[in-house]
């Protein structure tokens, strides 16, 4: 006597290892893209400004002198600022 439980008798749990998958297809002349945004570009432009490379330089050197003092209040005014947005 056979008996049959609630699976199929065809039931073969190694059929998907058996059948040869078809793998997707890879193009091989695929090359490497970018693209800058244009908020990118204009940070980038603003890099090269010579008054803001003056400010830099004029900051660096008060730093190293020791004569670069930080507004504590206006700097937390400005980070309430950011973070209220």
């Amino acid at each position: 006597m056979k008996i049959n439980g609630p699976n199929p008798t065809n039931f073969n749990p190694y059929k998907q290892s058996i059948q040869p998958t078809t793998e997707p297809k890879s193009e091989t002349n695929k090359k490497d893209q970018i693209e800058i945004s244009s908020k990118a570009k204009q940070l980038q432009e603003s890099a090269s400004d010579p008054k803001r490379a003056a400010y830099l330089e004029e900051l660096k050197k008060k730093i190293d002198a020791g004569e670069y003092n930080v507004d504590i209040d206006k700097t937390a005014q400005k980070m309430m600022d950011f973070w209220k947005k």
